[in-house]
């Protein structure tokens, strides 16, 4: 089966660090481990994955701005950047397509300058709290977005 279209998965600062940096917040998965899944749900729903990681915020509003006219969807988990990136923010809103903000965490319910997102008001949705299982729900929330729109 060819793919129908391409979603890409944005992770920001520090998110190589995953299974290593604070497990009891962010679980002992690796970004690698998060990757796989997120790839194996976009193949099982017609969709190619493909995968950045920066920890410099330039790097990630590029790579937003490379998948326009081009892929279908963005999952963004951008760490501490989804709080305070607002030059994000505005590629995010010049990106055509689906996107879904994702968060292994509940910022809701950690510190207070985490439970802004600056990134939010121009995501389709959020996801946050789930853990790893968040990677592939992202995914199909993308695919089911995309459906919806026809």
């Amino acid at each position: 089966m060819s793919p129908v279209g391409t979603i890409v998965l944005l992770s920001g600062p520090n998110l190589q660090l995953l299974g290593e940096r604070q497990p009891e917040v962010y679980g002992t998965a690796t970004l690698d481990d998060h990757v796989a899944a997120a790839r194996a749900a976009a193949e099982a729903l017609g969709y190619v994955l493909e995968h950045a990681q920066s920890d410099h915020e330039g790097d990630l509003v590029g790579a937003v701005h490379a998948a326009r006219g081009r892929a279908d969807a963005l999952v963004v988990n951008a760490g501490a950047l989804s709080h305070t990136s607002w030059s994000l923010h505005d590629a995010l809103a010049a990106f055509d397509g689906v996107v879904v903000e994702l968060h292994l965490s509940n910022p809701a319910a950690r510190e207070p300058f985490r439970q802004v997102s600056v990134l939010a008001p121009v995501a389709d949705g959020s996801l946050a709290g789930f853990g790893g299982l968040g990677y592939p729900l992202a995914v199909e929330a993308a695919v089911r977005l995309l459906a919806a729109r026809g």
